[in-house]
């Protein structure tokens, strides 16, 4: 296809387009089909050093460039990527399976993050104050971390991207941008249309490889980038920070989910219904934030569950590039075949299927929409992370039992509240143990709220006023005045 065609097929070090060093390539594949879209560039540590180098290299230039002049290259970069939807659309559709319709949802959240943070490049502040023995002023200034290495995942294959590289530019930060290997396509195509905004060489810096690891490590123990994000599995994310440590790096976290969902007796249905289909299928489920445990108060579990099983039943599964598709297929065989293992897991332990729950026949990596109910604490989708379209239903008679459930994991990243009480919301709110709570929506994400978890859900925030902080050193500096 022609976007598939358009999109530089390089690794992009230094301002320009250039092969892995060994000449390996990497398959991209259409999870739809199973078919191969392109190959692209496959780095080695030889290439993620070259990409290092040319970061650390534009470093102090970028750090020197007014703010100014950074907001006004991301907004150029907002513009485009606005400018491009369509295009932008089909090739995460394309390589990652999401429908159109989500696909260029993710195209306006992904392109908010450049706008957000090119208004934020202006604003990065400082002050002096009168020290209190009136001896000294104390001037506080703020200064670009330096080079970061950026790790994205697959599932918001633009979102995740920009919403990292942004607060970047705008504090005067060179980057080394590793995506995923199953969705590089789009981070290529962004990376091209920075350089068409007017992004200076080095300023970004992409290496895409299958050898993470052996690209990875060294950069984060080699001393010279000085800021690390990642985005991906608690797993992983405690093998980074461990790797982190020898040179001290700073570190922002974006890891694992078990997002529970409680629906109380006084909740609005039609609300809490069109909630949960939004916390559970935005993005077929494959999402840190999805609802992964739903908890239904048992007087309204039987209506709440024939609800959400009709409204599951109804979606179209397909190519996410035909008309009509909601739920496009999940990422790879071993995402889907994860979800089956949980459903027949807890089917095994007393669960019923109200609606999905057998592997369809044919290409693709599909799976259907799946409401359990009945389903046991000791099920391991309790504990799983499920990214795919599962929705499990457990009931609960009373708020503590409710949050007490909802709180017992590991994670901490969303939860999601129904309820027409007002008092209860608030004390709910503040009584789950999450970085981000739905009250009476399924929606969390937006570029100008603080996105991140507590527990092992992670370190620090992205987005909103805060995201740019994780990208800046406080400087003091004291000024003796003499009288």
């Amino acid at each position: 296809m022609t976007v598939v065609h358009d999109v530089p097929k390089q690794l992009f070090i230094g301002g320009g387009w250039q092969d892995a060093e060994s000449g390996r390539t990497l398959s991209v594949d259409n999870p739809a089909t199973g078919e191969e879209l392109c190959r692209v560039a496959d780095a080695s540590p030889a290439d993620g050093r070259r990409a290092v180098e040319a970061a650390v290299a534009a470093q102090a230039a970028w750090a020197a460039t007014p703010p100014r002049v950074r907001s006004e290259i991301l907004r150029r970069a907002y513009d485009i990527i606005i400018a491009r939807t369509e295009d932008l659309a089909l090739l995460m559709t394309l390589e990652m399976g999401k429908p159109l319709a989500e696909a260029r949802a993710e195209v306006a959240y992904g392109a908010e993050f450049f706008r957000w943070f090119s208004e934020e490049a202006v604003r990065i502040d400082g002050g002096m104050m009168t020290a209190p023995d009136g001896r000294n002023r104390l001037l506080v200034t703020r200064q670009p971390v330096g080079p970061c290495l950026l790790i994205t995942p697959w599932n918001f294959p633009l979102a995740m991207g920009t919403r990292k590289i942004g607060p970047a530019i705008a504090a005067g930060c060179t980057i080394v941008l590793k995506p995923a290997p199953q969705t590089p396509l789009t981070s290529l195509a962004l990376a091209a249309i920075l350089k068409e905004a007017g992004l200076p060489d080095g300023v970004l810096n992409i290496v895409v490889t299958t050898d993470a690891a052996g690209v990875v490590e060294p950069l984060l123990r080699g001393g010279q980038i000085r800021k690390l994000s990642f985005t991906g599995s608690t797993q992983v994310g405690r093998i980074l920070l461990a790797q982190c440590a020898d040179t001290v790096i700073r570190t922002s976290m974006e890891l694992g989910g078990n997002a529970p969902l409680i629906v109380f007796d006084d909740a609005d249905l039609d609300v809490a219904v069109e909630g949960t289909m939004v916390a559970k299928m935005r993005n077929m489920g494959e999402s840190c934030c999805a609802a992964n445990r739903i908890y239904v108060h048992t007087s309204v579990a039987e209506e709440f569950a024939t609800r959400l099983a009709a409204r599951m039943a109804a979606l179209t599964v397909g190519d996410g590039t035909e008309p009509g598709t909601d739920v496009g297929p999940l990422i790879d065989i071993a995402g889907r075949s994860k979800a089956h293992d949980v459903v027949r897991d807890a089917v095994k332990r007393g669960a019923k299927v109200l609606t999905g729950g057998e592997l369809p026949e044919g290409p693709g990596c599909f799976y259907p929409p799946t409401v359990l109910t009945d389903v046991s604490d000791d099920a391991a989708i309790i504990d799983t992370e499920v990214f795919g379209p599962v929705a499990a239903l457990l009931t609960f008679d009373d708020e503590d039992e409710a949050i007490t459930a909802a709180n017992d994991t590991e994670f901490g990243l969303a939860a999601y509240l129904f309820t027409q009480n007002l008092d209860r919301a608030l004390r709910v709110a503040e009584r789950l143990e999450s970085g981000m709570i739905g009250l009476n929506t399924g929606l969390v994400s937006n570029p100008a709220a603080p996105f991140g978890g507590v527990k092992q859900s992670g370190l620090g925030r992205e987005g909103g006023r805060v995201g740019i902080d994780e990208f800046l050193e406080y400087k003091y500096i004291a000024v003796p005045v003499g009288g």
